[in-house]
């Protein structure tokens, strides 16, 4: 948890005790390309949007809980740390227009579990690292319960691939999130 991330944030109006209503939204550099999420992200909570300045995640690693089983449905008390990442990922998308196969979402999500403070060709993989951020900052979130919530991330992006260009991922799960 980083406490100067949610006094920026609570200064700015935006409730903090409901991480699952956040996404790291997207920024435009020349209304053309994707500026990457870098030391601030760009907050969206409803209608609030402001930047806030997060921690590398290494540093928000918070005790050593080991988290329960993900294999089936994770439980509810993880529901809001999925639903920031997914959002962030599904805001994305619809934001730039393109929607990235399961198998990119696989790779991202792969890279992230490993190098988590890492950087990636794709800005994609920035704005899921800020969403992970994000909601470390807010909650504390131990090592081993990062890693098992993004290898669900992976697995689930890899569950729903089909076959090489295949979105299914985003259609059967993110859209969802987006309530689209």
């Amino acid at each position: 948890m980083d406490a100067n991330a949610v006094a920026e944030l609570e200064k700015a109006g935006v409730r903090v005790d409901a991480p699952d209503r956040l996404f790291v939204a997207v920024e435009w550099e020349d209304q053309k390309h994707v500026v990457p999420v870098g030391a601030r992200a760009l907050v969206r909570a409803g209608e609030v949007t402001t930047h806030v300045t997060l921690q590398p995640i290494s540093k928000l690693w918070t005790g050593d809980k080991k988290p329960p089983s993900f294999v089936k449905t994770p439980p509810p008390e993880y529901h809001p740390f999925f639903i920031l990442i997914e959002a962030t990922a599904a805001g994305y998308c619809r934001a730039v227009r393109n929607t990235e196969t399961d198998q990119e979402f696989e790779r991202l999500y792969r890279h992230l579990a490993r190098r988590p403070d890492g950087t990636d060709r794709n800005p994609l993989f920035s704005h899921l690292q800020g969403a992970a951020r994000l909601y470390m900052s807010l909650r504390d979130v131990s090592k081993d319960e990062f890693e098992a919530v993004i290898h669900r991330l992976y697995q689930s992006a890899k569950h729903h691939q089909t076959h090489v260009g295949s979105i299914n991922y985003f259609q059967d799960v993110l859209r969802g999130v987006l309530g689209a």
